[in-house]
């Protein structure tokens, strides 16, 4: 099956924040979009958000057989699929000395092996694409820095990483590209829960002196995704604003 004019994306935990502003960056680009979410009333209420020809539905990354049924929704509604953006996460705090095992458990079951099953059950449609992509959403988190509380948060995120770098190698005989946004601090429900102090201080610390939009990432991802990026794989993108760059306050005075 050959990419049409409209070609599809399936965007995982896009009912809100930075799922959401990724699937609004594709739709305006001219993509369908199936937003998946854990809710089907949230997953069709971001979905009608963008406007006619898109799609909501229920899917949780922890389980293969709900994203075996969501591609498979979405094959059957839209005919292909060209474009995983694998979103979906979760970000509890705890401190390593308190931190419950469970705690533990439910982030890699939902960061890490979240991508491994989005991955897996969207592949078979991939391959009959004629530019198949996935775009994962990782964090500068783990990777580069860590931050109090985000143990397990910042291990699922540096595990994405070393993910990408295999799948990448082994999907290009396919022709699927495999890359990921590693977004700093970017203005969510999420976020904007943690206070105006919290958000003053995280914008003093970045060059830019303010914090990203969800689009940014949606504009990243979209990069990733297109036809410019064919021969980009096993790639990383760090949005962030130069927030990683200074080695103290002093150096964003």
């Amino acid at each position: 099956m050959t990419q049409t004019d409209q070609p599809v994306v399936l965007v995982t935990g896009a009912s809100k924040g930075i799922g959401l502003g990724i699937a609004r960056v594709f739709a305006a680009k001219g993509y369908r979009v199936a937003i998946a979410a854990r809710h089907q009333e949230q997953a069709q209420a971001a979905a009608t958000s963008l406007g006619e020809g898109h799609l909501g539905l229920v899917a949780d990354v922890t389980s293969r057989s709900s994203l075996d049924q969501a591609v498979a929704t979405v094959t059957e509604t839209f005919g292909q699929l060209d474009v995983l953006c694998a979103n979906a996460g979760i970000f509890p705090s705890a401190s390593l000395e308190t931190m419950p095992e469970e705690d533990w458990d439910q982030v890699m079951n939902t960061n890490l092996k979240g991508l491994f099953n989005s991955v897996q059950a969207a592949l078979p449609a991939l391959k009959k694409s004629s530019c198949g992509r996935i775009v994962v959403t990782s964090s500068i988190t783990g990777p580069v820095t860590g931050f109090p509380g985000w143990a397990h948060y910042g291990a699922s995120k540096a595990g994405q990483l070393g993910f990408i770098r295999t799948a990448s190698i082994e999907l290009a005989r396919y022709g699927i590209t495999v890359n990921a946004v590693m977004p700093g601090n970017i203005i969510t429900e999420g976020l904007e829960d943690m206070g105006e102090d919290y958000l003053r201080q995280m914008a003093a610390s970045i060059p830019m002196k303010r914090l990203g939009q969800v689009e940014d990432i949606g504009n990243a991802a979209a990069f990733f995704a297109s036809p410019e990026a064919g021969y980009i794989t096993g790639q990383t993108l760090i949005v962030d604003g130069g927030q990683i760059l200074p080695e103290s306050l002093e150096a964003v005075g």
